[in-house]
């Protein structure tokens, strides 16, 4: 950080004599194009991996930190099996569960419980047949959790 504000002090320096000032305009300040290469962080994969949780995916969003991932892995499977009870009986906020699950399953790389979490909220909102849907949710969701059971029980 000490080095960035230095770099700052150092362009105001370098600028100040090509400030203008006008009564009509505060200040204006004419700067040169000074483009930097930025490392980004990589976007998640188009195809994720074919296991039910994407790792790279995971460990990126938790920045490697392994507790952090745990600790996001176990609160993920029991807020799934939790909406997973309320889904089977098709309450009337069936979209708005399906939703949520999507954004947590998204969140850690459980791209197929996103996927058919998707699909369930897609057929609840268009008043087609959810029946499908729902099991190819329970199945994705059930994948998942054995995934992050063998996830959390590894030594």
């Amino acid at each position: 950080m000490k080095r960035s504000v230095n770099q700052f002090h150092v362009w105001l320096r370098e600028i100040r004599g090509r400030i203008v000032r006008r009564p009509d305009i505060w200040v204006i300040i004419i700067m040169p194009l000074h483009l930097e290469r930025i490392n980004w962080m990589p976007s998640p994969p188009l195809a994720p991996d074919d296991g039910p949780i994407d790792l790279v995916h995971l460990q990126r969003m938790t920045l490697g930190d392994d507790s952090l991932e745990r600790e996001v892995l176990a609160m993920f499977a029991g807020q799934a099996v939790g909406l997973m009870e309320r889904l089977v009986k098709l309450p009337s906020d069936v979209a708005e569960l399906a939703h949520t699950l999507k954004g947590s399953a998204r969140a850690i790389g459980a791209f197929r419980v996103a996927d058919a979490a998707e699909w369930l909220e897609t057929a609840v909102r268009e008043d087609s047949d959810t029946a499908e849907a729902l099991m190819t949710l329970n199945d994705a969701v059930a994948e998942a959790r054995l995934a992050i059971d063998r996830r959390l029980n590894r030594s």
